[in-house]
């Protein structure tokens, strides 16, 4: 016969104590997840409509477009041929739409427009990096880098105008949040790339637009549902055709959205971390203090899909003095442990009224090959589009936010 565990008072206080935490730890989850959608609310973008009143096709979704089909009275069947003809074939009209009958492009033509953005500026660098700048219907500006390789095309896509964030190496971060783009206005930055390459259809073979990046102006996790939106768009086999394997997300550590994006999407997960204790990072990315490393770490370590075929890449800014020591070397393989990774090493980039310096060569090649002996890859990315201010942390627009009629939300 089994005996009862004995109840003492310890173990009441030690049950009490487990119920108090897990509390704790709940409701923390639910503020962060209420910051987040608090953010969101206070920087939603515009309604999706042109200069002139008519509603924007690009960045609907496939039961969205299908809305707007059956309140034309028209069958089912047209959305799909509509989303062909603006995702998989780069219609730019509805006069392009030539399987459409005249009556229905003509009722298109009355309400909607197929959606482009404006080019103010297409700035091409010496190493045949591309920077766009390009103006949505309000006025407002991102910026957009393609960075042509050997094997492979990427596209850095921007998810706000303006950053939420105030990282001190970066030049985004001195231009305030004005707002977060829609879905249309992420996903017409690449339909804006295939048009300016001539890449139509989705289709075609040798693309030169293979990879998509989210690391533009922005962070994409505090404007989580329309980067969700607009990345299934491009995801979709039917519509811009890129594989989850071939986009990253890059984010500087929104804890509580990190795991969604995984079971969500499924895309590649790209960290900012850039310094290896708790104090340096708040320093230089003021996030820190909302999402120290080990909630940030931990929720790496649960990331969906990772392994070690799958890693998570680390960006780390080098910058001299601050947090390339060998001391930080071997900090940053201490805090990585478990965790599939892969470190990029950027050089500091700098830009007008910078403050920080790059570390020297030497010192990043150093840094580099003590993780690489250590069995940890550790690449040095090349800087590409420097003179265009297009690399790494350089991206910025002069857009502004004309109101502020709320305060501050608790996520900025």
């Amino acid at each position: 016969m089994t005996t009862a565990p004995k109840i003492t008072e310890n173990t009441v206080e030690t049950t009490q104590e487990a119920e108090n935490t897990d509390k704790a730890q709940v409701q923390s989850a639910q503020a962060s997840n209420a910051g987040s959608r608090g953010h969101a609310k206070a920087f939603a973008p515009p309604s999706s409509h042109a200069a002139d009143g008519r509603k924007i096709l690009v960045g609907l979704s496939r039961e969205e477009l299908e809305a707007e089909v059956l309140s034309l009275g028209e069958a089912k069947f047209r959305a799909k041929q509509l989303w062909q003809w603006i995702y998989n074939r780069g219609a730019a009209s509805f006069e392009d739409m030539t399987s459409l009958g005249k009556p229905f492009r003509e009722k298109l033509e009355a309400g909607y427009v197929v959606g482009r953005p404006e080019i103010v500026e297409d700035l091409i660098s010496v190493d045949g990096t591309r920077k766009w700048l390009l103006r949505f219907p309000d006025g407002n500006e991102v910026e957009t880098v393609f960075i042509p390789e050997d094997d492979r095309g990427t596209l850095c896509v921007s998810s706000q105008v303006g950053c939420t964030l105030t990282c001190k190496f970066c030049h985004t971060g001195t231009q305030p949040l004005v707002r977060n783009l829609s879905p249309n206005e992420i996903v017409s930055q690449i339909i804006h790339a295939r048009d300016a390459m001539e890449e139509w259809p989705s289709s075609a073979p040798g693309r030169r637009v293979t990879n998509i990046v989210m690391m533009g102006m922005g962070e994409p996790l505090y404007n989580y549902e329309n980067v969700k939106a607009a990345l299934k768009i491009v995801m979709d086999g039917e519509g811009l055709t890129i594989s989850r394997r071939r986009i990253t997300l890059s984010t500087s550590g929104v804890v509580p959205e990190i795991r969604r994006c995984g079971v969500d999407l499924g895309v590649n997960l790209a960290v900012s971390l850039h310094a290896v204790d708790d104090e340096t990072r708040s320093k230089i990315m003021p996030i820190n203090n909302k999402y120290p490393l080990k909630e940030l770490l931990d929720a790496c370590r649960e990331y969906p899909g990772v392994s070690n075929s799958r890693r998570i890449t680390f960006e780390y800014v080098m910058l001299k003095d601050v947090n390339d020591s060998m001391e930080d070397a071997k900090k940053l393989l201490q805090i990585l442990k478990g965790i599939p990774a892969k470190i990029n090493l950027i050089p500091f980039n700098p830009w007008p009224g910078s403050f920080f310096e790059c570390s020297s060569n030497n010192q990043i090649r150093r840094f580099s090959n003590y993780l690489f002996e250590k069995g940890v890859s550790a690449p040095i990315r090349t800087t590409r589009g420097e003179d265009i201010l297009a690399a790494c942390g350089q991206l910025k627009s002069e857009s502004e936010r004309k109101r502020k009629t709320k305060k501050p939300c608790a996520a900025e």
